[in-house]
């Protein structure tokens, strides 16, 4: 990426004080989808990056993930799996358990959503602890599909994530880090 691309992209993102909660920087993604510039450049920049990766679907958490890894996905030409809270897939489903900084959540994935066949490469708008993507890599596995590969908007490399995630065996790539959130 170039230096002129970050600037795109980090003038995309809002950053919120003292949300959710005080002590809390957000950062606020959605400013990359309201700027179709900047949209079109984070779908171009993961396109150009995963192209030749042999990747097969694009599985997306619930719900951001969904954002940018629906388009991603048809950029590429390929399918697209949504990994969702409980309840929210129509067909028979795996479930994993994960853990929150204060209690623990579900995730769902389709049963038949991804062979031994395939390729996955993880998408997400954020990282922080990892724990989402642990959950929906542990998810991927069960299927018996292969997955080496994350990709996100953001990563907040000291909370921890990246390495969770780099020692379940994925590549972590992200677009933009913050540092000290």
């Amino acid at each position: 990426m170039t230096e002129t691309q970050i600037d795109t992209l980090r003038s995309a993102i809002h950053s919120i004080p003292d949300y959710p909660k005080a002590g809390i920087m957000f950062r606020d993604v959605t400013g990359i989808l309201d700027d179709a510039e900047a949209f079109q450049l984070t779908i171009e920049i993961l396109a150009n990056k995963f192209k030749d990766g042999g990747f097969t679907k694009i599985v997306g958490t619930e719900a951001r993930g969904f954002l940018f890894g629906a388009p991603l996905a048809l950029a590429m030409g390929l399918g697209f799996v949504p990994v969702r809270k409980p309840g929210k897939l129509p067909r028979a489903t795996y479930a994993q358990d994960y853990q929150l900084e204060y209690g623990h959540d579900t995730l769902e994935i389709h049963q038949d959503a991804l062979t031994k066949d395939d390729n996955v490469l993880i998408i997400d708008d954020l990282l922080a602890t990892g724990g989402t993507i642990e959950a929906t890599t542990k998810l991927i596995r069960r299927l018996g599909a292969k997955v080496t590969d994350a990709a996100f908007v953001i990563s907040l490399p000291d909370l921890g994530g990246e390495v969770k995630i780099q020692d379940m065996g994925l590549s972590v790539f992200s677009l933009l880090q913050y540092a000290g959130e």
